[in-house]
């Protein structure tokens, strides 16, 4: 989706049981995991990739259920050819 002029949006969303409010943050830590042989570390490494671009990422719940991760970057500057 793009959001205006100057960035674009992603979403990836799950049908689940959702995040609960407190964890939302904290998914995006390193080392925060909730699977037994998880190493926290993926979010934790698109937060900085996304971040070190100028983006931004968060997680809000879905109000019929499930998560939604969104994450924004600016868009590319092209050059006249």
């Amino acid at each position: 989706m793009l959001r205006g002029v100057s960035e674009v949006e992603v979403s990836v969303s799950d049908s689940g049981t959702g995040i609960p409010k407190d964890k939302l943050n904290d998914i995006f830590e390193a080392f925060y995991t909730t699977k037994r042989q998880g190493t926290g570390l993926g979010l934790s490494l698109a937060r900085t990739l996304i971040e070190t671009y100028g983006g931004r990422i968060w997680a809000e719940n879905r109000g019929g259920g499930g998560a939604v991760l969104r994450f924004t970057l600016p868009r590319a500057e092209t050059s006249p050819a």
